[in-house]
């Protein structure tokens, strides 16, 4: 399961860089404290200057900046100074400007790092913020921001964890689309077998998962466990982690996913060069949202498909409606209410929906989905259709990860590979996936 854009990579690369991001925001409390004022202001008209930031491809730049155009011609009173780049740099810029006591008003903010932000109190209970609309929101989309009582993240856009499938693969090898709604590991590794063999070497019936932590997550809720706890601890025990690497290295042995190697190199390939994009592969994991560059970048028409589970049944599969990304504001910003109006302008004007369609995802306001819907791209229509589809099988949303979660996704590939070679056995690589995951949580 690597991770398949950008957008769904650890924000800071390695123990230095997290620390670097806590550490900030910690500063930025002290700092706030002592200086009590933030980013924005207001001239002698009664201008008001509000900093906007986020992440994101050429593409979503110049729709978010389409976005701002529309929203300052309703609201001339209102100046939006956007501010972006690559996801490389975005979460560094972003913790050493709450530090200086500089955050932007409004932040495009990532699940792995909102309940860091949330709990150093970086961020404004968006339930106390004046003219912010969530009535037409789908209800179990709004959970995946909500943690301590208050709403620190308003999803910018909804996704699920899904198998991406290439018919095309399919039919290369002669072998039939699974029936996703009732489908067990044990059939998922025997068709991805099969697959492997009619295609002698020429590709594999699917991708090894254990490249990210939405991967083990999903194992762990289909066995009554989770990653992270709503208390902010590692949920998830060394029998079960153990159990998830043994089926891991079972698929391995069938050789339904392809050899150690490749995974190494795949999970961290460029998009445009990974086992999906090249057609070495009949079957991967991705994000839905995720359909449309995968499909661009395969030529290819992928089809997303339910995640199998231990009974066969899709309401037991462990999925969830999980924010893409969320809108939050700064606890410091000098304008709350001009802000909150930004925010529900992205979230619920329709103007705004009709330029940014699915870019961010499929849109969490039912309204603005419906509308929008007959103008998305063939494969955002097929991520939309495909959540709606699901919506009677879900569960609750994942917690978030807590401070110090952000590195589990590097630390669970660590081990993967540590076992997909042989390296390490799946007890031994559970007991120290969980050490390490731990020590990460109490510094």
């Amino acid at each position: 399961m690597r991770p398949l854009s950008r957008s769904t990579r650890a924000p800071l690369r390695g123990r230095r860089l997290r620390g670097l991001a806590a550490v900030a925001v910690a500063v930025a409390m002290l700092a706030a404290s002592a200086c009590g004022g933030s980013s924005g202001g207001q001239s002698a008209n009664g201008e008001v200057t509000l900093r906007f930031n986020w992440w994101g491809s050429d593409t979503r730049h110049k729709l978010t900046q389409q976005v701002i155009d529309s929203f300052q011609k309703e609201h001339p009173n209102i100046k939006i100074k956007g501010e972006f780049g690559e996801w490389a740099g975005y979460w560094d810029k972003l913790a050493t400007t709450v530090a200086a006591n500089d955050a932007p008003d409004i932040i495009q903010m990532d699940e792995k790092y909102l309940r860091e932000y949330a709990d150093r109190g970086a961020l404004l209970d968006l339930k106390k913020a004046d003219g912010l609309d969530t009535g037409k929101f789908q209800p179990d989309t709004l959970g995946a921001g909500e943690f301590d009582n208050g709403l620190y993240g308003l999803n910018a856009g909804i996704n699920a964890f899904t198998i991406v499938a290439n018919p095309a693969v399919f039919k290369a090898a002669g072998v039939a689309l699974p029936d996703d709604k009732t489908w067990t590991w044990d059939q998922y590794s025997q068709l991805a077998q099969q697959i492997s063999a009619k295609l002698n070497g020429k590709g594999w019936g699917t991708a090894a998962y254990g490249t990210n932590d939405a991967s083990l997550n999903m194992w762990a809720r289909q066995h009554g466990q989770s990653l992270f706890t709503k208390d902010g601890k590692l949920g998830v025990t060394k029998e079960g982690v153990t159990e998830f690497y043994t089926n891991l290295l079972k698929m391995q042995d069938a050789k339904a996913i392809p050899s150690a190697a490749f995974t190494a190199q795949d999970m961290n390939a460029p998009l445009d060069q990974s086992g999906m994009a090249t057609g070495k592969l009949a079957m991967g994991y991705a994000w839905s949202n995720q359909l449309n560059a995968l499909s661009k970048a395969s030529g290819q028409q992928l089809k997303l498909l339910r995640l199998p589970s231990v009974t066969g049944k899709a309401t037991e599969n462990g999925a969830y409606y999980k924010g893409s990304m969320f809108w939050s504001i700064s606890s410091r910003t000098k304008h709350p209410k001009e802000a909150a109006e930004f925010v529900n302008y992205l979230a619920n004007s329709p103007a705004a929906g009709n330029i940014l369609l699915a870019e961010r995802g499929v849109p969490p306001n039912t309204e603005i989905r419906a509308a929008v819907a007959l103008k998305l791209k063939p494969a955002d229509a097929a991520s939309q259709a495909f959540i709606q589809a699901i919506s009677s099988e879900l569960g609750e949303p994942s917690p978030p990860p807590p401070v110090g979660g952000g590195q589990v996704e590097k630390i669970i590939q660590r081990y993967t590979t540590e076992v997909l070679f042989g390296r390490m056995k799946p007890d031994q690589a559970a007991q120290k996936f969980i050490d390490e995951v731990n020590g990460e949580l109490t510094k």
